[in-house]
């Protein structure tokens, strides 16, 4: 007979404390608004979008996770994920101070458990064929995830 057991995500040791509770909230923010994320997405340019939500519409919007100033400071790839996404937020905690975020972008304050806009993102609409690379990308990444998870000592040497 089989055991079931709890499938839990491997943990991520790339970020802090502080970047994961904030990217667990904005996750949660983001579900609340009808959108599925997938973390850590490599994307078409070779660039990695710590968040990357997909609607039932098909809208795709990217979350930059920022934990400090020094954080967002020392990041001079955002500006790249434009291309990649409906809309482009920053998501940073109630400790960092939200002025220092550019106003062209959108702002979710969140902790562990859950977050707010403080800002909508402008959006700028993605061509059909960068969406369908998009989408494909985002529901490959789910699928491999959930698989490997499911079979932990599966062929997945490169989880997508």
């Amino acid at each position: 007979m089989y055991a079931a057991r709890p499938m839990e995500p491997p943990i991520d040791r790339r970020q802090s404390a502080t970047a994961l509770a904030i990217a667990r909230g904005s996750a949660r923010l983001l579900y609340a608004h009808g959108f599925s994320v997938v973390h850590e997405l490599p994307l078409p340019s070779g660039r990695r979008a710590d968040i990357v939500a997909l609607n039932p519409r098909g809208d795709i919007w990217i979350v930059e996770v920022k934990s400090s100033v020094a954080d967002f400071r020392a990041d001079e790839k955002w500006p790249d994920y434009r291309a990649h996404c409906d809309r482009l937020f920053f998501a940073t905690s109630l400790e960092v101070p939200h002025d220092i975020f550019p106003s062209n972008a959108g702002l979710i304050v969140a902790d562990a458990f859950g977050g707010e806009f403080k800002y909508e993102a402008p959006e700028h609409r993605l061509s059909a064929p960068t969406r369908r690379v998009m989408t494909l990308l985002f529901a490959r990444a789910a699928a491999v995830r959930l698989q490997a998870l499911a079979d932990p000592t599966g062929p997945y040497d490169e989880i997508v």
